[in-house]
């Protein structure tokens, strides 16, 4: 009917204004993460991220993940691309956010193009799209990941695990005796406002993502993702709290927010699927993992200065293997499968074009320049000047 077309055709629209709002969300969750001195760098890669990786997605990657414009037409072409085209940058925010502070901005930007037009979409092709794998021992189309536990987290954290790899850590972050230099945040708040904002555009991420919202039974089923959305990152905050006051004896509100975006993370696979309790167990332990990882990763030296590893990746694999867990009628063998197929052809195509962008143009500053602050030496405009350190 008409009226289910338009409704569902601003459903869309909504839920895309949604996910937009996670662009300001990692961009402040990011600024408030590093020192003073790289601020504006993170927000300017923010900004290009946004527009570059979707800009990839509309001339290339659309057509190449779904096979047409013209694929489906239970609601407008148009806005069915917008939904999608929010998604594109979360993969390549995941991947920035991990390497800020030691990051140059042209190779980043770089990535990002390859990332719009040809990884991410090549993970929506054989996940939601033409699948190009269908009827091949690696079709993983039946994984259910209903908005990307694995197709968007987890590609975005396999991509930052080879780009960490290839960077190595921040200048001065680890000493030669093998002690960890501590590097505080700058603007607490500013964290949190930014840890909300995605908390807020997880509503659009994961709702949006059952497709429609016109009849009775898809409003109900858009209700029960989101209360359940909702209810992983309560649980994600809570055990966050508790465990970083157990082993700390400290309040930790980052540790807390990461350990609700955690939770967030980890129910992305499967919120249709659940009833209104599960999630309380898979955001407690999607929070406890990013509790446990955070300092796991610095121990292995792989710097992370907003805990995207642990965050994206780790609770990526988390969540997608919950559903195998906690829904009778999928297989956890289907969801290990998605998993180990997206992993084997994110991270060593990830590796492989980080690896030649940085022969040509080097994606980690100088030591000097991480010192300056990548704020003076690749944007000439300091967020905060009047705070100019040289740590």
């Amino acid at each position: 009917m008409e009226i289910n077309y338009v409704i569902d055709t601003f459903f869309a629209i909504f839920a895309m204004t949604l996910i937009i709002l996670m662009v300001p969300g990692f961009a402040m969750l990011e600024a408030g993460l590093v020192r003073t001195k790289n601020v504006t760098s993170v927000l300017t890669v923010n900004t290009m991220i946004y527009a570059v990786a979707s800009m990839s997605f509309l001339l290339i990657g659309y057509k190449y993940a779904f096979g047409s414009w013209d694929h489906q037409d239970s609601i407008n072409k148009y806005a069915f691309f917008l939904f999608q085209m929010a998604f594109v940058g979360k993969v390549v925010n995941i991947m920035s956010g991990g390497v800020s502070e030691r990051s140059r901005i042209i190779p980043l930007v770089l990535f990002t193009i390859v990332a719009g037009a040809f990884l991410y979409p090549t993970i929506v092709n054989i996940t939601w799209g033409a699948n190009f794998l269908a009827g091949t021992a690696f079709d993983i189309s039946a994984m259910h990941d209903l908005a990307g536990s694995t197709v968007i987290h987890s590609t975005g954290g396999w991509a930052l695990l080879a780009a960490i790899l290839i960077m190595g850590p921040r200048r001065g972050r680890y000493k030669k005796n093998g002690a960890i230099q501590v590097i505080p945040a700058s603007n607490i708040p500013l964290v949190v406002l930014g840890a909300f904002l995605l908390w807020i555009g997880w509503f659009g991420f994961n709702g949006g993502s059952v497709g429609a919202i016109s009849s009775k039974e898809n409003a109900d089923a858009v209700a029960l993702t989101i209360m359940n959305t909702n209810t992983a990152g309560l649980t994600g905050a809570i055990i966050g709290w508790l465990l970083t006051y157990f082993r700390y004896k400290k309040f930790d509100v980052t540790m807390i927010l990461n350990g609700a975006l955690g939770g967030l993370v980890a129910i992305t696979a499967g919120p249709d699927l659940y009833d209104i309790y599960t999630p309380i167990i898979i955001g407690a332990i999607g929070g406890a993992l990013v509790v446990l990882f955070v300092p796991i990763f610095d121990k292995l030296k792989m710097d992370d200065p907003v805990g995207a590893l642990s965050v994206h990746l780790v609770n990526g694999i988390w969540g997608t293997l919950a559903v195998g867990i906690f829904v009778a009628d999928v297989s956890i063998m289907t969801q290990l499968k998605g998993i180990v197929v997206v992993g084997a052809i994110v991270f060593p195509i990830s590796f492989a074009i980080i690896y030649i962008i940085n022969k040509f143009f080097s994606l980690r500053a100088h030591d000097d320049e991480q010192l300056e602050g990548i704020d003076a030496t690749e944007c000439g405009i300091e967020s905060y000047p009047e705070f100019k350190r040289s740590i």
